[in-house]
């Protein structure tokens, strides 16, 4: 699935009457302009300005230097500058979700739950901390606790493509292919330019035994991910049970172009040539595939390339 990459800014800026508060303030609104722009370390400079101006008023600056600390892989320097913003205002629901954030990237994935758990407990209509939450959970092994949480996202903002399909991924690992299958299809309602949602819906279809309609789900993704050696290796597979072999053998073909590494286009592209009686070709893909790591490759070398 796809990395988490909800950015959060604070907007506001603590009122301070002395000489230097207009100066403050413009530092502030120029560091929300370059973030905008993904100006980010230009961001960072200019909210550390703020700080040094007015350390005590700079709740908003902490949290926001923070976050672009967060999104320059600077996770501890995130971290250390959202404690700050906390201490400053325990209230201040962005900077526990930014603090999440940056211990979810270093893999503190249930101290990154507590702060997302704190957010939704200050702010209970956040839908992007529900998903991001359930994200979180999904990586834990909790899959119906991520359900509940994409479930209560999609409740406060039904228009988030990327939620039903993560709420479809956990219905497909739960084995509940039809409701994957009803969650992808709204996620591509809503964005019909969805190659994932594409191809996740056509992971559950090839699961229901319908070839044919995962063979165009595959087909959809490829056209709009025309380098997704995936959507190529799923498609192929489909095509190898439908017994188009010239047609498998394109698509593992295509698959390993976009991914030289991919053990498993190797393998099949590998089974379809012993079909066809290739039995060289063959011998050749299930060494490579071997040679890449794929264990039952190893198997057919032994059984049938060793004679």
């Amino acid at each position: 699935m796809k990395k988490i990459v909800i950015v959060f800014f604070v907007v506001f800026i603590a009122a301070v009457m002395t000489s230097t508060a207009q100066t403050a303030e413009s530092y502030f609104a120029a560091g929300l302009e370059k973030a905008e722009k993904g100006l980010y370390k230009e961001a960072l400079a200019d909210f550390t300005k703020v700080i040094e101006l007015n350390p005590k008023s700079a709740v908003a600056s902490y949290t926001n230097r923070g976050n672009a600390k967060n999104v320059l892989g600077d996770n501890y320097g995130a971290i250390t500058d959202c404690n700050k913003a906390i201490e400053l205002n325990p209230q201040l629901a962005e900077a526990y979700t930014n603090r999440g954030l940056a211990k979810f990237s270093l893999g503190d994935k249930y101290s990154a739950i507590d702060d997302f758990t704190k957010v939704i407990e200050l702010n209970p209509q956040s839908a992007d901390v529900y998903a991001v939450r359930g994200i979180v959970k999904s990586e834990l092994g909790d899959t119906k606790g991520a359900i509940a949480d994409y479930t209560k996202a999609i409740e406060l903002n039904p228009q988030l493509a990327d939620v039903y399909t993560h709420r479809g991924v956990a219905k497909f690992s739960l084995g509940d292919n039809y409701a994957a299958i009803a969650d992808y299809t709204k996620a591509i309602e809503l964005n019909p330019q969805f190659a994932e949602a594409y191809t996740n819906r056509g992971y559950a279809k090839n699961n229901l035994g319908d070839k044919e309609g995962a063979i165009a789900d595959y087909t959809k993704a490829i056209e709009l991910n025309p380098q997704d050696a995936s959507s190529y290796l799923n498609r192929g597979y489909a095509k190898s049970r439908l017994g188009d072999t010239k047609g498998a053998i394109f698509d593992f073909t295509k698959a390993i172009e976009f991914n030289p590494q991919f053990a498993e286009a190797y393998y099949n592209r590998a089974i379809v040539y012993g079909q066809e009686g290739k039995e060289t070709l063959a011998c050749a893909d299930l060494q490579k595939a071997s040679e890449l790591g794929h264990k039952e490759a190893e198997v057919m070398i032994e059984e049938n390339c060793k004679k």
